[in-house]
């Protein structure tokens, strides 16, 4: 009777519960000067970082540099996109 017990904590998660791919992507490109995408992975540090140089810019180099990153979040495949920047902490380029 026990063995027929299904326990959700201690299955595996797939990648694609967790996966913020196009998300990123999409704030980077978008709202790319403001740097949420930075927040949405949990780069609170650099998303700071990203604010600063924001300012000091006016938004044009952030907004150049968002445009790139989101399009190397979503040229990147579901699996390895999870693999670099949310399980390896990967928080620039």
């Amino acid at each position: 009777m026990e063995n027929s017990k299904h326990e959700h904590w201690n299955q595996p998660q797939s990648f694609e519960e967790d996966n913020k791919r196009l998300a990123a992507g999409l704030l980077a490109i978008i709202l790319g000067p403001l740097g949420i995408h930075k927040f949405l992975l949990g780069y609170t540090k650099e998303g700071v970082i990203w604010l600063f140089l924001s300012l000091i810019s006016f938004g044009a180099l952030t907004g150049l540099l968002g445009l790139i990153e989101g399009i190397i979040y979503l040229t990147k495949s579901e699996d390895e996109f999870f693999r670099t920047y949310q399980l390896g902490r990967k928080p620039w380029f």
